[in-house]
């Protein structure tokens, strides 16, 4: 899997089923700007060419397994190099 993009959309579709548009509104609560379809297809094709998502009814993505270990390797590489993100965050609300 390559980028944070992915990385956040194989996230959020850990939670439940969503449109690219659904992805693209919660996409924009969490960053503050909507990202593009320029960005948000892309992306998506991406993942389901890797076999790590699956389109459903209503052009519904969710996680295939393959897309839940994956995700299961990149939460714990995250979870790994930011081990001190606690620390981090004190560092910068100063």
């Amino acid at each position: 899997m390559k980028g944070f993009l992915s990385f956040l959309i194989l996230w959020l579709l850990s939670k439940k089923k969503m449109t690219g548009a659904e992805i693209a509104v919660e996409l924009e609560e969490r960053k503050g700007s909507k990202p593009s379809p320029g960005t948000i297809y892309p992306a998506l094709k991406y993942l389901k060419d890797k076999g790590l998502i699956i389109t459903g009814e209503n052009k519904s993505y969710s996680l295939s397994q393959k897309g839940k270990k994956e995700l299961d390797i990149a939460l714990n590489t995250f979870f790994k190099t930011f081990s001190d993100i606690d620390e981090m965050k004190d560092c910068c609300r100063k």
